[in-house]
């Protein structure tokens, strides 16, 4: 699969490429539970970067995964959403919006996580759009990091993760 939109901020590590293993980390989901990538292996996993939970764009695209969570599931891919807010951020915010999928606090290190995948902006404090979906084998087979105040496509998604089921 192709990349598309891969340049990483200024300042930070670069975005992994196509092809290459995906940098592996822990970090507290909603409830504070510990979530390791390595964990998954065997499983798709497409891990979403996004700038803040409450905000308008982030909160869009998420309640699209949600909306089509089935997609993920048909895949066997699990959704990991990450940001720079807490833990108790990140759980008022699944609740309001009925998130059925972990999201993640990279709080602490502030952006650790996310300067690792080559998409924190450290002049803004925020992860940026970046999107990395990981094969069961924790190569990473697409990734998009997408410009501030530009959504995402989920047919890309889609596509991405048929093909990694024909594969």
């Amino acid at each position: 699969m192709t990349a598309t939109n891969t340049e990483a901020p200024t300042g930070v590590m670069a975005v992994p490429e196509v092809g290459q293993p995906a940098p592996d980390f822990t970090l507290v989901n909603q409830f504070g539970e510990p979530v390791r990538l390595a964990d998954f292996r065997g499983r798709n996993v497409v891990v979403v970067f996004y700038p803040f939970a409450f905000s308008g764009i982030c909160t869009g695209e998420l309640c699209e995964i949600r909306d089509n969570l089935a997609v993920f599931e048909h895949a066997d891919a699990e959704v990991l959403a990450v940001s720079v807010d807490s833990k108790f951020a990140l759980r008022a915010y699944a609740e309001q919006e009925g998130y059925g999928f972990s999201l993640l606090a990279d709080f602490w290190p502030h952006g650790a996580v996310a300067e690792q995948y080559g998409v924190f902006d450290a002049d803004s404090g925020m992860a940026t759009r970046g999107t990395f979906i990981i094969d069961g084998e924790g190569i990473v087979r697409y990734v998009v990091v997408n410009p501030r105040g530009q959504a995402r496509d989920l047919g890309e998604y889609r596509r991405v993760l048929a093909g990694l089921a024909q594969g």
